[in-house]
Parts: structure tokens; sequence; C-alpha cells
């Protein structure tokens, strides 16, 4: 299931008419990231990796929409910083991991 939404995240970036080529590229490495600590995480937290990679997915789709609402994008951003709360100390790779892929949406005005 975490591998499947991914997946779609992946996707979603990819197909996405309305990122920047150079925008996807980092999106994409950013997410690549990810994927490698979630399924860490997954291991001994389901629950909170499914929770995390949720709003990942709310957070591309966001991104991704032609008609971007700010408000909107904030709410995904805010529940992603939500569900690593805590878990800076046991998977501080992770915490980093979203914080830079919120960072970079940040940056780019999404």
């Amino acid at each position: 299931m975490i591998d499947e939404r991914i997946q779609k995240i992946e996707s979603t970036i990819e197909t996405s008419g309305n990122i920047p080529s150079e925008a996807k590229t980092e999106l994409l490495r950013l997410v690549a990231g990810l994927k490698s600590e979630i399924k860490t995480l997954s291991e001994t937290h389901a629950e909170e990796a499914s929770s995390i990679t949720r709003f990942f997915d709310v957070s591309a789709h966001e991104a991704t929409r032609s008609q971007k609402n700010p408000q909107l994008t904030e709410t995904g951003l805010d529940g992603l910083r939500a569900s690593i709360a805590g878990l800076e100390e046991s998977h501080p790779n992770l915490v980093s991991a979203v914080n830079r892929f919120a960072t970079a949406l940040s940056n780019m005005g999404i």
C-alpha cells in the first residue's frame, strides 16, 4: 500500500504539466529520498508511515493542480509536518526528508 502510494506520488509529479521540469526533478529526487526512509519506518510504525505517505500524496496533489489553492497546500504541508512530530529522535533522516520536501514546495511558491 505504501509503495503504491509512493508510485502514485511519483507519477503525479512526473505527469504534471503545471510544474517546471527543474522543479519536477527536484521533487522526484526528494520523493526518492523519502521512499527508503518510509520503508524503514513502516517496519516498526506502519500507521505513522501510512499517515506520512498520505500527507505526502495530498501535498503532491496540491502542488500539481493547475489552479493552486494556497490554503489547501498549507493544510497538506501542516498535516505532513504534524505526521512526523515526535520522530525527530528515532528517525532523523525521515524528518529531514519531509522537511526538505516541504521547504522545496514553499520555495517553488507552491
